[in-house]
């Protein structure tokens, strides 16, 4: 069994049969059919940041390594091919040192920037699907390559195709983004706010943003963790209001249809778990939205740990509260909701 510890940003102690880097779509290709042909479970994995272990794995784990930024340029746009296995924090960076902007509110998400579609990552006003033009995938059945458009990725609030059609013997291969040169700030949470939108700069966003993360979030390298552990919930009108009613300062986002985004974090830390531990699991006692390895944790404890924070939400505002992690078990992915249910 070989170590999964650095390939996993929880730093759990997890094993797998095999591990296998794959740094193109035939070596890629190869390894997954070598796997199948063993009859072993296939895992594919980028930088493991939004992922949890909760036993070891019964099989091959395969790590995405396709590199490679290109970047070519129209008189309105930029239009930036990035390998799935690139850092997705330092195509950020790449692209500010180039002059490319839009990237910046993305700043610090950990992870590979093949992840980012899956998730259709999103932070400070800006999601993936505003900058994404195309993803590559492959079949790892047939072989096949296909360009799927930003439409036909169907994203929505931290999902996409790749969680259900193009879920199961498929990989992400490359994405394309598209970036405009007459850039535009998004300027609408936290310390955004407070920059003015007539002079600042693409650096001065990057740096608040980062600020911001490092302020409230902890550092993978030092303590294990996967940012943030739920989704923050969507619910009804109702619902919203009846929360705003008892707690007058409760965050509350309009979202699509009537509905109301609500703060995870601040739910949970509202039921008074800031700091609350499981086991070697813990609430962050700076933002309530990450679980951490405390203490060699297991899978185990942060279920646990995540089991009685939903608990707790429901009873205390009728909200549920769904993980946004990937749960990962001996044969591959589970259902995460099904698990702290």
């Amino acid at each position: 069994m070989l170590s999964l510890k650095e390939f996993n940003t929880f730093g759990l102690s997890v094993y797998a049969k095999r591990l296998d880097i794959a740094e193109s779509a035939e070596s890629l290709l190869a390894l997954w059919r070598k796997a199948k042909s063993e009859k072993q479970p296939v895992l594919l994995l980028g930088g493991g940041s939004n992922v949890l272990f909760t036993a070891n794995f019964e099989g091959t784990v395969i790590l995405n390594r396709i590199m490679g930024i290109q970047q070519q340029e129209t008189d309105e746009s930029w239009h930036l091919h990035v390998g799935a296995g690139e850092n997705w924090h330092e195509l950020v960076c790449h692209s500010l040192k180039n002059q490319i902007y839009g990237l910046e509110n993305l700043a610090l998400i950990p992870g590979c920037a093949g992840a980012a579609p899956i998730q259709n990552i999103g932070a400070y006003g800006i999601e993936f699907r505003d900058v994404c033009e195309y993803v590559d995938v492959l079949n790892l059945e047939t072989g096949e390559q296909t360009r799927l458009s930003s439409g036909e990725c169907q994203f929505g609030y931290r999902n996409s195709v790749f969680k259900h059609k193009y879920k199961a013997n498929y990989s992400i291969l490359s994405v394309g983004l598209l970036l405009k040169k007459n850039w535009q700030p998004i300027l609408n949470y936290g310390d955004l706010t407070r920059l003015s939108k007539d002079n600042v700069t693409p650096q001065q966003i990057f740096d608040s943003v980062c600020a911001m993360r490092t302020s409230k979030l902890p550092d993978p390298a030092m303590t294990g963790n996967a940012g943030s552990f739920f989704k923050n919930p969507i619910v009804s009108a109702e619902v919203a209001a009846k929360i705003k009613e008892n707690y007058p300062d409760s965050p509350q986002y309009p979202y699509t249809h009537g509905m109301f985004k609500l703060a995870a974090g601040w739910l949970i830390e509202h039921c008074n778990l800031k700091g609350y531990r499981i086991g070697g699991a813990s609430v962050h006692l700076r933002q309530a939205l990450v679980l951490i390895n405390q203490e060699n944790a297991t899978g185990e404890d942060i279920v646990s740990l995540a089991a009685y924070i939903r608990q707790q939400v429901i009873s205390k505002f009728g909200v549920l509260l769904e993980p946004e992690v990937r749960f990962i078990g001996t044969k591959g992915e589970i259902d995460a909701v099904e698990c702290i249910s």
